[in-house]
């Protein structure tokens, strides 16, 4: 049985002001040969909110919301503080053997493979001192990650208007990728689509056992960044919105599914975009919070499982499982 001395939360990142931004952007893009006219267009978004992300304040709040009996560190992708940096600084502290847990539930390359490549290259660069690694497994079905979206589904429902609140239409998100990664997500492949359908399912039933209406559900996707030539992921989630309003739907919740915490894709593509278009449409509109700080009992669960020995053995990833880049 491993023995575990660190635990280590595995994050996006996000910029912090707005001189943080383009080099943030850049930083997530770079190989993919976006034009600089895109990244200033995205840049905006962030503008538009100081030049501030909130992942890295949420990952703070989770952060301190843990309990654990071990110490913490955490490390980001995409900004300070990198990956890297933070495995360097636990090998000089002597950290022998950590457990990662990435906000990320689901299995693709952008969401899981891609994380486990970040981990053994902040590794090797670390050096021969570098701890080793194990990340836990994905949690997308787990009841501390179903449990908070319906808690969030649920107040969210009770901002729309009393008359509405039955019949409303619960709109899953996640973000969209190409179409050949999704493929070739996971064991046996299309994972991440089965993923995000099970959660949602779930977390659709839990809602209607609560609040005692059966309420119909669909799952959108949002954020998509590819050229029009290449295949995504869809439905967009505002493409979808005009598919339920001109069907006679009056009302909705988006449920962010895909997300642990608020990304700018969260606070822009649905509180600005997707929100704009439901009040075109005349849809009376709400979205759920993404659980951030409510998943620290479910890390510590997992974490205890871990060092009991209890945990279950996640299902081993196939040669060549989710790596369809972008």
């Amino acid at each position: 049985m491993p023995a575990y001395d660190a635990f280590l939360l595995v994050s996006f990142g996000g910029p912090e002001g707005p001189d943080d931004v383009m080099p943030f952007l850049e930083n997530v893009t770079r190989g993919r040969g976006v034009p600089p006219a895109r990244l200033a267009a995205v840049a905006e978004h962030y503008d538009a909110f100081g030049g501030v992300s909130p992942i890295n304040q949420q990952c703070r709040e989770l952060i301190a919301a843990l309990d654990l009996p071990l110490p913490v560190y955490w490390g980001n992708r995409n900004w300070t503080p990198y990956l890297t940096d933070t495995v360097r600084a636990m090998a000089g502290d002597g950290v022998q053997r950590a457990l990662a847990f990435v906000t990320s539930a689901y299995r693709s390359y952008s969401s899981c493979r891609q994380y486990l490549n970040d981990i053994e290259r902040a590794r090797a660069e670390a050096g021969p001192d570098a701890p080793v690694i194990d990340k836990i497994g994905r949690f997308y079905d787990h009841p501390g990650f179903i449990g908070p979206f319906a808690e969030n589904t649920a107040t969210a429902l009770a901002t729309l208007p009393a008359d509405l609140r039955d019949e409303a239409h619960l709109v899953f998100t996640a973000h969209s990728v190409p179409v050949t990664m999704a493929a070739s997500s996971g064991p046996g492949g299309h994972r991440y689509v089965a993923e995000l359908t099970a959660a949602s399912r779930e977390i659709s039933d839990l809602i209607s056992e609560r609040t005692g209406v059966s309420r119909p559900w669909t799952l959108a996707f949002q954020s998509r960044s590819g050229p029009p030539s290449q295949p995504w992921l869809e439905p967009d989630i505002r493409d979808h919105l005009a598919g339920l309003a001109k069907s006679g739907t009056k009302a909705v919740v988006v449920i962010p599914v895909g997300f642990v915490s608020d990304h700018m894709e969260v606070k822009h593509d649905l509180d600005h975009e997707a929100a704009e278009v439901a009040e075109s449409l005349g849809l009376a509109f709400a979205r759920a919070a993404t659980p951030g700080a409510a998943l620290a009992p479910m890390i510590g669960a997992l974490v205890r499982e871990h060092l009991a020995g209890a945990a279950v053995a996640p299902e081993p990833c196939a040669a060549g499982c989710c790596l369809a880049q972008r």
